[in-house]
């Protein structure tokens, strides 16, 4: 039979310490994860990545009711929290398998014994790979065929929320912007052909969207595949251009960036397969998403990310992780133009929401100040709450938590929270998306 559950459990989380991080305590990453794990952040380490949820490859840990001097068992790690008292720490999806009831009936049929989305805090200080996720399909027949690179078998809708400016490349330019690179970027065109920049010059919209889309694929295709040498000295030849043009002129945004990414990334094809995506900055507040079969890579800024329980990651280039061109080139959806930029909904004074168009998730952003409270009413799903910055109390019916910068918190399904706080506090909200609930959320 199924414990009985407290509708509000603390979370531990766990950290990413990839390369492309902030360093030490310039890094938000770091700052949650010290005040969550109690550990000091490592000045001379990069902090990239902050999970919060239940997947295999960062998992969080529920935090039980205190257990004096319990020695853990059937290999459960102890931990502290709060007052000092020894604290049994129970892997979140373990939890979740053994009190199903937590993420509600309608999750439990769609999605089974699981938490159907992965939350997390990113902080970028230099390029992550140019990447894609798979499909569902896909993502099953990776897995199979390289379980040791792709970590699971599920599909990877993404959404980003900035908190700060936010820089990333964003699926591909439009068919008139590909002709002005074709143009103005002979160093494409050396390692593409002359052929292939001279059908893009020679297709217009008449032609039809899928033309267009047959073109890029090739030019993408064979910019990607080409020879290392090849691509070094064409990278070797833009950048020396590049230089010589800045000092009589401005360069474009564009430019500026390549020049960033091949300092970041010598000689990587990323730094000039760049021309081919879409450059957004997102202010604090704005959100992309981003569905199966996509290219973007993140550039620079910390924010809040969200997708579905997935690990998985197909790279083609701004990285020393493993490259699988061929997968990437022959997934892709090809679409062109800019990307959607969300700017959420407000619920109330303080809470806005961003709803993608995926039915594993949504965040909410609730920025109270001095003296305030909002309520997030109660839904048929579970919810994942992140103290991002202040303190105050989470509050149930029954229930009160106190929390600080760095709390996580898993709400059970059907339970109403109200966040309250006298001095400010800053949440963020992680759950099933509403419209797949059923439930409006507007009021």
């Amino acid at each position: 039979m199924e414990a009985e559950n407290p509708g509000i459990v603390k979370l531990k989380c766990c950290v990413k310490n990839y390369d492309w991080g902030k360093i030490g305590r310039d890094s938000s990453v770091a700052r949650l994860y010290a005040r969550n794990s109690g550990e000091e952040a490592d000045d001379s380490k990069p902090y990239a990545e902050f999970w919060m949820g239940s997947h295999e490859s960062g998992p969080s840990y529920a935090v039980a009711v205190p257990v004096p001097g319990d020695q853990g068992e059937n290999g459960v790690p102890n931990g502290s929290h709060g007052s000092g008292n020894d604290c049994k720490l129970v892997n979140l999806k373990d939890w979740i398998e053994q009190n199903p009831s937590v993420i509600g009936d309608k999750v439990l049929q769609k999605w089974g014994r699981s938490l159907p989305f992965l939350f997390k805090v990113l902080s970028v200080a230099k390029a992550l790979s140019i990447q894609a996720h798979p499909d569902k399909v896909l993502a099953e027949v990776l897995h199979k065929q390289q379980p040791d690179i792709y970590k699971d078998d599920n599909h990877k809708p993404e959404m980003a929320l900035a908190i700060t400016e936010f820089e990333a490349l964003c699926g591909f330019i439009s068919l008139e912007e590909l002709k002005l690179v074709v143009q103005n970027v002979p160093e494409i065109v050396e390692v593409v052909g002359n052929a292939c920049a001279d059908q893009v010059l020679h297709t217009s919209k008449r032609d039809g969207e899928e033309k267009s889309k047959e073109i890029l694929r090739s030019i993408f295709t064979e910019l990607m595949s080409a020879e290392k040498v090849v691509i070094s000295e064409a990278i070797s030849k833009l950048i020396s251009r590049l230089i010589i043009k800045r000092e009589v002129r401005e360069l474009t945004d564009k430019e500026e960036l390549v020049l960033r990414l091949e300092n970041q990334y010598p000689g990587d094809v990323g730094v000039i397969a760049a021309f081919l995506f879409n450059y957004i900055k997102l202010s604090s507040g704005e959100a992309l998403y981003l569905g199966a079969d996509e290219p973007h890579a993140y550039i620079y800024g910390d924010c809040v990310e969200c997708m579905a329980t997935s690990d998985n990651v197909v790279r083609a280039g701004l990285t020393p992780k493993n490259r699988d061109v061929q997968t990437l080139c022959s997934m892709l959806t090809y679409k062109q133009g800019l990307p959607q930029v969300l700017k959420g909904v407000a619920l109330n004074a303080y809470t806005v929401k961003y709803v993608p168009p995926f039915d594993e998730f949504e965040v909410d952003q609730c920025f109270l100040p001095k003296g305030t409270s909002a309520v997030f009413p109660a839904v048929p799903g579970p919810s994942v709450f992140l103290v991002m910055a202040g303190d105050g109390k989470l509050q149930t019916l029954s229930h009160e938590e106190l929390v600080a910068e760095g709390d996580v918190l898993f709400t059970r399904a059907n339970t109403e929270i109200t966040a309250a706080t006298t001095s400010g506090l800053n949440l963020y909200r992680a759950g099933v998306n509403s419209r797949f609930l059923g439930e409006s959320n507007t009021t």
